[in-house]
């Protein structure tokens, strides 16, 4: 499972946040790891940085599954870290629909 992290300008996409993305993910998203061949997340801070305390980090995460079309969920949060959580559990939820309904997972 391959992890593409992208920020926008209002967001540091230094190495240890990436690392931290691809860590919660591989850990959220284990069991599907054989269907997902691609993960793309988009970091963006929908407020910019001149307001603090909002609920304002958006995390888009798409996944791209083998043979399927791409499928997409996304969370706002305090935090860049929750926000990637919440997407990867919402992803986990969609994915659970999607390949339970082919009884592949």
């Amino acid at each position: 499972m391959q992890i593409q992290v992208n920020t926008d300008k209002n967001i540091s996409g230094h190495e240890a946040l990436a690392q931290n993305v691809e860590d919660t993910l591989h850990q959220v998203l284990a069991r599907f790891a054989d269907h997902i061949t691609r993960l793309e997340v988009h970091l963006s801070d929908e407020d910019s940085t001149s307001k603090t305390g909002t609920i304002d980090k958006r995390c888009l995460l798409e996944a791209r599954l083998a043979g399927r079309e791409p499928t997409a969920v996304s969370d706002l949060a305090r935090t860049t870290e929750q926000a990637v959580t919440g997407a990867a559990h919402k992803m986990v939820s969609l994915l659970d629909s999607e390949l339970g309904k082919l009884g592949r997972h």
